[in-house]
């Protein structure tokens, strides 16, 4: 049965027009897009929770980029439309060039960020999404960031 959601995981992916995109895992297993569930946590959930994401949107605004970082604004496609800070490691691939607009599918770590916490400062949405990349080690899922179709954090 995993085996079978995995592949329509990728089927999914491969129909939103990201034919390489790697599967969206959480712990090993696939997940499916949770934008609701994601804009549910920004709004009840603690300062720093902690949880994986698979959100799409559109990029809405851009922020400084800050120490190899690209951030951005990302309006979240479900039933109440709401924001969160999309932050992307340069040191795992350059991504398409961001404009407002642009069409945008993110999977990573989720973290509530409404307070200032060691040593970060809130995050404008009071909310992030980052970890789009490979992961660099075997204890945590790998992420990716689709930009327009373009799959990102791969390298």
């Amino acid at each position: 049965m995993k085996h079978l959601l995995l592949i329509m995981t990728v089927c999914l992916s491969a129909a939103a027009g990201a034919t390489d995109a790697p599967p969206c895992l959480d712990h090993g297993s696939p997940l499916q897009m949770n934008d609701q569930q994601v804009i549910d946590w920004k709004h009840t959930s603690k300062n720093q929770f902690h949880a994986r994401a698979h959100i799409q949107g559109k990029l809405t605004q851009l922020y400084r980029d800050k120490t190899g970082h690209h951030h951005f604004q990302m309006q979240i496609e479900a039933t109440t439309p709401d924001s969160i800070e999309v932050i992307y490691n340069e040191d795992f691939g350059t991504v398409p060039p961001l404009t407002v607009g642009a069409s945008i599918e993110a999977c990573g770590d989720y973290i509530t960020s409404n307070q200032n916490a060691g040593g970060y400062s809130a995050s404008p949405d009071g909310a992030i999404v980052h970890w789009l990349h490979k992961s660099t080690n075997n204890s945590h899922d790998s992420g990716y960031l689709i930009i327009d179709g373009v799959v990102t954090g791969q390298n």
